[in-house]
């Protein structure tokens, strides 16, 4: 891995996922998928695989810069960042923002693939024990906690994620082949895409909303706070930050080795876990440092996660994992039990590269803090205007078809509307890329059980997660029960004191 050829491979990996990732719409995947046919004619395939694995750990080290300066994530699993990280930059407080994804990245990545060097194998094993019932159980669990504790109304919660789950739901039916909420269209036949709904939401969605509010506003956001500490975080920031980091990684990595596990649901389950043990509570939804630290680690701990099974099983958990699956096979390597042993500097080699490249990512982005930071001066109608013109140009770029940019614009639209009235967008992403996938394993669950109920509680694992599922939504009122029934005691014995 240090010979110069390879690291050069490492470092312009990075450097082209970090840009790769501040960019809407153009994620790692295709990336990974227009660089392969410039693969074809190497001889050695560790140089390119270095450089594909560069690309994807640097698309989530950039998809938090956007999320947290412009609230418009760059990646899906940037979503729950921008929901804290946003709110911080409008405060002022954008470099410690940046700052504190940049470093728990940094510390997740290390400290995960330390655990992919050490846990590969018997990982693999662990997932392979997940059945259709479990997965769709963990689903429903992933959607209840966040949508029961993102916002501040249930019932606007469980709206924002109806709308998600019906945008999952369009196109054709995976198990029966059917159209679904097509409308006659051929252009939904593929479904909504994910891209087209984050940029719809988020960056189109804000510019609207700002623009309908930009005589109420100042012409820039609030002035950026002195850089104190190091690293720009303060010391108060660093007591803040190190156990999210930690919790967080513990979160990502084996989420991301599951099966169809990804990066979405560890960060939305860290920013969930992180608001309700908070100390600072009150400040979620204004800005809370941990809603930063806690998702950025999962994000990134989610990635190394995702090459267990890929590695050990040859199951891609990921649209980029699927595009690096590509990569392997047209250098005639099969992932899989017998990787470790049949191509063994190969597979050590693309680890290694994963040590190198969180040290060049942390060396890149926190120099690169100072510039970022510089698009909050730029001017609001400038600014918006801008977004508005790479949120075009990346929908068109992923998707190609007018009507998907018109698309976006619709979604936008709506975007708008919850903002205005408070909706909560993150239920909604979590809708749309969970929705899917537990009505998939939902049907062949009862398929496997011949339409018999009972299979979400024969196993252990399903009915514990059923049971976290229904504990989700009972805790929001817990409090309130406890204070009528105090309200109760405290009128009868008064009462009874009158008496």
């Amino acid at each position: 891995m240090l010979t110069p050829e390879n690291l050069l491979f490492a470092a312009i990996g990075v450097t082209i996922g970090t840009l790769v990732g501040v960019l809407p719409g153009i994620g790692p995947a295709l990336t990974i998928a227009l660089l392969l046919p410039l693969t074809f004619n190497m001889n050695d395939p560790v140089g390119a695989l270095i450089m594909f694995a560069g690309i994807y750990a640097g698309a989530m080290y950039g998809g938090s810069t956007t999320s947290i300066l412009l609230n418009t994530p760059g990646e899906s699993a940037s979503v729950a960042t921008s929901i804290e990280g946003y709110q911080m930059a409008r405060r002022g407080r954008a470099r410690a923002a940046l700052a504190t994804a940049a470093i728990g990245s940094f510390v997740a990545g290390t400290i995960s693939t330390v655990l992919l060097s050490l846990l590969a194998v018997p990982m693999a094993k662990f997932a392979v024990m997940f059945r259709a019932a479990d997965y769709f159980a963990l689903a429903v669990l992933a959607l209840v906690a966040v949508t029961a504790l993102v916002g501040r109304s249930m019932v606007r919660g469980l709206m924002s994620l109806s709308l998600g789950l019906f945008f999952g739901l369009v196109g054709i039916d995976s198990l029966t082949g059917q159209a679904r909420f097509t409308f006659g269209s051929v252009n939904l036949l593929d479904g909504v895409n994910m891209v087209v709904v984050i940029v719809g939401l988020f960056a189109i969605g804000e510019t609207l909303y700002i623009a309908s509010r930009l005589r109420d506003l100042p012409a820039t956001v609030a002035p950026l706070e002195p850089a104190r500490g190091f690293a720009w975080l303060t010391r108060s920031d660093w007591s803040r930050s190190w156990r999210p980091w930690l919790r967080g990684t513990a979160l990502g990595f084996p989420f991301g080795a599951l099966p169809s596990g990804g990066a979405e649901l560890p960060t939305f389950l860290s920013y969930t876990y992180e608001k309700k043990r908070s100390r600072n509570r009150e400040e979620f939804g204004s800005g809370a440092i941990e809603g930063v630290a806690g998702p950025e680690a999962a994000n990134n701990a989610s990635f190394s996660g995702v090459l267990v099974p890929l590695l050990t099983l040859g199951i891609p958990t990921s649209a980029t994992a699927a595009v690096m699956l590509a990569a392997f096979q047209i250098f005639n390597v099969q992932p899989g039990p017998d990787l470790f042993e049949e191509g063994s500097p190969l597979v050590w080699a693309l680890i290694a590269s994963l040590y190198v490249g969180n040290v060049l990512l942390l060396l890149l982005n926190l120099p690169l803090i100072r510039v970022w930071v510089k698009v909050l001066q730029v001017p609001r109608p400038v600014l918006y205007a801008s977004i508005l013109v790479f949120a075009t140009l990346g929908v068109y770029a992923v998707s190609g078809s007018i009507f998907q940019v018109l698309l976006a614009y619709g979604i936008g639209v709506i975007g708008f509307f919850m903002r205005r009235y408070d909706f909560p967008i993150a239920p909604v992403i979590l809708g749309l890329i969970l929705g899917p996938m537990m009505e998939e394993q939902f049907r062949r669950a009862l398929g496997l059980a011949n339409g018999d109920f009972t299979v979400f509680v024969s196993r252990p694992l399903t009915t514990v997660l059923l049971s976290l599922a229904v504990l989700a939504v009972l805790v929001p009122y817990a409090p309130r029960v406890v204070a009528r029934i105090r309200g109760g005691q405290a009128t009868k014995i008064a009462l009874a004191e009158d008496d």
